[in-house]
């Protein structure tokens, strides 16, 4: 019997131009594939933080898996979840229901 095929669905993505000071690529060790690979993430991460990306789209915009990218998120003290108060608390009452 033949396998199911599984579909993937690639979000089309978009090549930008960053302009940055050669002293940052100095002080990164002069490698531009760092320097790259860093401001994907930083970017991403500000972009979920803002809530403009989910941690996967976030996640897959600087090539991570998405337990990568939230623990990463979790060592640069962006948290998973920004719930305020009132959302906290239902949140604790719908867990302590039966």
């Amino acid at each position: 019997m033949a396998q199911p095929v599984l579909a993937c669905i690639v979000p089309l993505m978009e090549t930008i131009e960053l302009k940055v000071p050669e002293v940052l690529l100095d002080r990164l060790g002069g490698s531009r594939a760092r320097l790259s690979q860093q401001s994907q993430f930083l970017l991403a991460l500000k972009l979920f933080e803002l809530g403009h990306l989910t941690s996967g789209q976030a996640a897959e915009m600087c090539g991570m898996r998405r337990v990568d990218f939230i623990l990463s998120a979790g060592s640069q003290g962006v948290p998973l979840l920004d719930l305020d108060e009132t959302e906290l608390n239902r949140e604790i009452a719908m867990a302590r229901q039966p």
